[in-house]
């Protein structure tokens, strides 16, 4: 069984338990999907890359985002193939991004996601913060599921 989940603490606490987000992107028309580290907070997604790459160039001619994030994957098999199935928790929302160029909610964002993987957060040299880039994806909205509850 699976069922549609809007409470806004169920959501981020799938999105929280969460390793990998995937963010869809469109390039011209052409779907693209890259998995990245990330970190939850206000409302907002954020993720780092290196400064020049396809994944910018993309956001900054299209900020549309749809990010996936899905946590508790079991396959549940049966004796009829046809029968088998999935649990699992999902959130998928679509929001827009934004290339952050202020050192200071750089920085912010930088221990967002060093957070959301347990480490300490930390001051950042400049030479770090020109070198990476964050991205912030200001969600509009999002929807959860939970499958074999």
């Amino acid at each position: 069984m699976r069922r549609t989940v809007t409470d806004t603490a169920t959501i981020e606490a799938i999105i929280h338990s969460a390793s990998v987000c995937r963010i869809g992107l469109s390039d011209d028309g052409q779907p693209y999907v890259v998995p990245v580290s990330f970190g939850y907070a206000d409302n907002a997604l954020y993720f780092h890359s290196a400064p020049r790459g396809r994944k910018l160039d993309i956001l900054r001619k299209n900020p549309a985002v749809c990010c996936e994030f899905e946590v508790d994957i079991e396959i549940v098999p049966a004796a009829d193939p046809c029968a088998w199935s999935v649990r699992y928790r999902s959130v998928i929302a679509f929001g827009r991004a934004e290339v952050v160029e202020d050192f200071a909610e750089k920085a912010r964002a930088l221990n967002v996601i060093v957070d959301h993987y347990g480490g300490t957060p930390q001051a950042y040299p400049e030479a770090t913060l020109r070198r990476t880039a964050v991205v912030k994806v200001e969600i509009q909205r999002m929807t959860g599921k939970i499958s074999g509850s």
